[in-house]
């Protein structure tokens, strides 16, 4: 054959590609290929290009507005870029006072000087408040009908419901009791009395949050009374308790007064009757105290001769020192509240005859320090000043004179009106608490009696 000058590796490479031939050619791969490259070559025959549409000659042009075009509605084309405008020279003012004289006051004067007179006249509203208020301090009256004995004993501490339908009075006695009392019912079943407590009832709230709740605090308890399940829940038991107020709008936390000097702070929310913390003040008694009206941190704390602001976030079990102190107090202090609304004023009552008010600003200036008969003795409650809740700048106090009387003071030192009836009213009223909507004035004697004005 024509390989046997081969070697014999060529020989056998042959032999393999030969076979190799064989076994391709018993698959047909060959005819399988070409049949598929003349289907593909057919379908791309059979295949159409998607023609680009022609624009019409005679399409519709866009319209465009004027505007946009910038032309003028009259047809004349805007000028591309605007003409810079020359440089304003504005009149130079002096220095000093000016009267207050309009621009073109020789054409409009008169129109200017009603102007001013209509901003002159709404800034003295202040003055027409207290004018209109005086009014409808002078149409409130008392009437037999608004006379009721609602506790035993002396009252200690009156409290008017929100309520704007009806006058919803409770006051708390010397031994215990809470009496309610709804004034507008003339029945005989119109006040009831309860005995949550078991000595003298020297403070209480309806809650701010809920008024169905009456907080209630005597010299061992603080309970909250909830009509909603009729009982007395019990929140706070301790000793030598004298006063409290509320910390937060929700009425859950408040400030607990001792009367040996120490103060506590309550949480409602947690369970036990325990106080969160007891802190030394470094009072020898603290009376009363109250929360500032806006921060709530801080509260007022009045005692032996003591008017001082705390922080409570830094109250500690001692050592704990005042922000603020209220100097000039001869004697010991009744009671001391910031203002309702703005909490930038502080009306106190003390025993060397004096009823002060002062203004909380960097010098603490004295508003009024007013001479008057604060000596109650020992068988009436002592006078407390507490403002009027729709205004800053009047409070009502008790009074010695005769005929008896509720007097009505302007912070100033300002009387701006005496509550008294020669036929309804003959006795002092120590306690006294106005509706915080209406003009409703309740007046609270040593004989348990409350007068409606």
């Amino acid at each position: 054959d024509g390989h046997s000058q081969l070697s014999a590796y060529e020989r056998k490479r042959l032999k393999n590609i030969t076979e190799n031939a064989k076994f391709f050619a018993a698959l047909k791969l060959h005819e399988s290929a070409a049949r598929l490259h003349q289907i593909a070559t057919k379908s791309q025959a059979h295949a159409t290009k998607r023609a680009k549409p022609k624009k019409a000659e005679d399409e519709t042009v866009r319209r465009r507005s004027r505007r946009l075009q910038k032309v003028e509605p009259s047809g004349i084309p805007m000028p591309e870029t605007p003409a810079q405008p020359e440089a304003e020279e504005y009149p130079q003012v002096p220095a000093g006072p000016l009267p207050m004289l309009p621009e073109d006051q020789m054409e409009n004067r008169m129109l200017a000087e009603e102007l001013l007179t209509t901003w002159m006249s709404i800034s003295e509203v202040l003055l027409v408040t207290v004018h209109r208020y005086q009014e409808g301090l002078s149409r409130m009256a008392l009437s037999e009908q608004n006379i009721r004995k609602v506790v035993k004993y002396r009252v200690c501490s009156v409290a008017i419901h929100p309520a704007e339908s009806i006058t919803f009075v409770a006051a708390g006695d010397k031994s215990g009791q809470i009496g309610l009392w709804n004034v507008d019912c003339k029945s005989e079943e119109a006040a009831h009395v309860f005995i949550p407590h078991s000595s003298h009832v020297s403070c209480m709230h309806f809650s701010p949050f809920n008024p169905a709740h009456l907080l209630s605090l005597s010299n061992d308890s603080l309970r909250c009374g909830d009509v909603t399940r009729a009982v007395f829940d019990e929140i706070c038991r301790s000793e030598d308790l004298s006063s409290f107020d509320f910390l937060d709008s929700n009425a859950c936390t408040a400030v607990v007064g001792h009367w040996d000097g120490r103060v506590a702070v309550v949480d409602r929310r947690t369970p036990g009757t325990s106080p969160e913390l007891s802190a030394d003040i470094g009072f020898k008694r603290t009376r009363t105290v109250h929360v500032h009206p806006v921060n709530k941190q801080f509260f007022l704390a009045a005692g032996s001769g003591d008017v001082c602001i705390f922080d409570v976030r830094r109250l500690k079990p001692s050592r704990n020192k005042p922000l603020s102190s209220l100097d000039g107090h001869m004697k010991s202090v009744a009671s001391a509240y910031f203002s309702p609304v703005t909490g930038n004023r502080v009306v106190t009552v003390c025993a060397d005859d004096r009823l002060r008010g002062t203004l909380l600003s960097l010098f603490f200036p004295r508003l009024l320090s007013r001479r008057r008969n604060t000596n109650t003795g020992r068988w009436l409650t002592r006078f407390r000043a507490v403002w009027d809740p729709k205004r800053e700048d009047c409070f009502v106090v008790g009074s010695m004179a005769q005929p008896r009387q509720i007097e009505l003071f302007q912070d100033t030192g300002k009387l701006l009106h005496a509550f008294c009836s020669p036929e309804c009213l003959g006795s002092v009223c120590s306690i006294n608490a106005l509706h915080p909507s209406r003009n409703v004035l309740v007046g609270g004697n040593s004989s348990g009696r409350l007068h409606v004005f």
